[in-house]
């Protein structure tokens, strides 16, 4: 699809045709797949944010912009969800392990609990390790986040990193070097 039947089927899709959804559907479904499997590394998740993805395009379909190259928008779309879906998915877990720890320190009769104070005691210091990640994740700006998200959580190399946002490699890589001394400042030696 070029760009031009692709910004025909985004005006389409703002006046409420969905058959113009349909046609970018068809068009991109495997391509979106494709990047949202990349970060995921899993199958089923894939399928379901790829299909999240077109219906988030039907509502974003007024934001498009053209002239900057459609496949480009889609990717960084594509991309973001799945980051997010990642970041979703590590919330829940550990969510879901305070939980466990809350009814693993349940107490006795005498009022002490029958576990022990060392499981909950290592459940807040890994809340209170995420809350300092995101603190420093915050310090960084939108480019520098995104190399770092790409590197670490979907385990990219500064080569498919560079091909996807479109960025030489050698300003993915200072970017990514840059993102590292700032972390290292809050104290985060590696990521």
């Amino acid at each position: 699809m070029t760009d031009a039947q692709f910004e025909q089927c985004m005006q389409r899709i703002r006046q409420g045709d969905k058959e113009g959804l349909r046609e970018v559907y068809e068009a991109y479904i495997g391509y979106i797949y494709t990047i949202i499997l990349d970060v995921l590394k899993n199958k089923e998740n894939a399928e379901d944010v790829s299909a999240d993805f077109f219906i988030k395009l039907w509502d974003i379909a007024g934001t498009y912009k053209p002239g900057n190259g459609h496949k480009g928008w889609m990717i960084r779309i594509a991309r973001n969800m799945a980051i997010d879906f990642l970041r979703k998915r590590k919330r829940e877990e550990l969510s879901d392990l305070m939980e466990d720890a809350a009814a693993e320190s349940e107490t006795d009769s005498y009022g002490k609990s029958i576990y022990g104070g060392d499981h909950t005691s290592s459940v807040e210091e890994e809340v209170i390790s995420d809350a300092t990640l995101q603190d420093a994740l915050a310090l960084l700006n939108d480019k520098e986040r995104e190399v770092i998200n790409l590197k670490v959580l979907a385990d990219m190399t500064f080569k498919d990193i560079a091909i996807l946002t479109n960025t030489p490699m050698g300003t993915i890589t200072w970017r990514y070097q840059s993102a590292l001394k700032k972390l290292r400042r809050c104290g985060y030696e590696t990521v």
